[in-house]
Order: structure tokens, then C-alpha cells, then sequence
């Protein structure tokens, strides 16, 4: 499962729709009881923030990092926001994201970056 936080409706419908056509679960976390529920039921392979959420984005990061099922070697996280705001990708990486692309980036690759979150950590598409 790939879970993700989008800051609004838009980015959610991309994230969950190209999933579905890739046969993949995306499922949204908006806040930290909604991340726990998710890494509670298991199978979490992957996870989407989105920076333009911010704080949340940030501390939803940093959940992740701490909890046993999302430590760095076992939950891939990708987060995107605008270009122009290097000071939250610097934060994103501060907070244990293995990436961050800008929002372009992101919409042109999202298939590719969902396949991959979705092979799991250590894991190619094709192993």
C-alpha cells in the first residue's frame, strides 16, 4: 500500500486515479491517526507527501521516520511541492524523505513513482 497526503483535491484524484490504473492501493493519510491506522493494518511500501501541506506534511514525515513499520529501510517516501520553496525541500529531507521533486517533476513521473514505492524499499519494479 502507498499512502499519501495531498493539499487538495486535485493532487488526491492524480495520486489515487493513477493508481488505480496501475493496479496499485493508494490510500490517504490526512493527519496522524490516519497514518498510524494505515501502518497499523501493514503492507505500507511507500509514501506521497505532498509540502504543500507543510507542517503536516512535515510531521507526518517524521511520524513515519519513528514508527518501527516506517523506519528508513522500510517505508520509501517521496514528497513534491513548488519549485520555488527550497526551504521545504530541505525540510523534507531534513525529515526523512529519500526524495523530492517538484511539482512538475512529480506529475510527469507519477506513474513511475508509485510503481517504484509500490516495489518496496530495496526493490526495483522489475525485481
Amino acid at each position: 500500500m502507498i499512502v499519501y497526503l495531498a493539499s487538495d483535491l486535485v493532487w488526491a484524484t492524480r495520486i489515487k486515479g493513477a493508481g488505480e490504473d496501475l493496479g496499485l492501493a493508494c490510500r490517504p493519510v490526512r493527519h496522524a491517526d490516519m497514518l498510524e491506522a494505515r501502518l497499523g493494518e501493514g503492507g505500507v511500501t511507500g509514501a506521497v507527501f505532498d509540502l504543500v501541506a507543510e507542517q503536516t506534511a512535515i510531521e507526518l514525515m517524521q511520524q513515519l521516520r519513528g514508527h518501527p513499520a516506517g523506519g528508513p529501510d522500510r517505508v520509501r517516501v517521496i514528497a513534491f511541492g513548488p519549485h520555488v520553496r527550497a526551504d521545504l525541500f530541505e525540510q523534507a529531507a531534513a525529515a526523512g524523505a529519500d526524495q523530492v521533486l517538484a511539482r512538475g517533476a512529480f506529475d510527469r513521473r507519477l506513474g513511475e513513482v508509485l510503481t517504484e514505492l509500490a516495489a518496496g524499499p530495496g526493490q526495483t519494479p522489475d525485481s
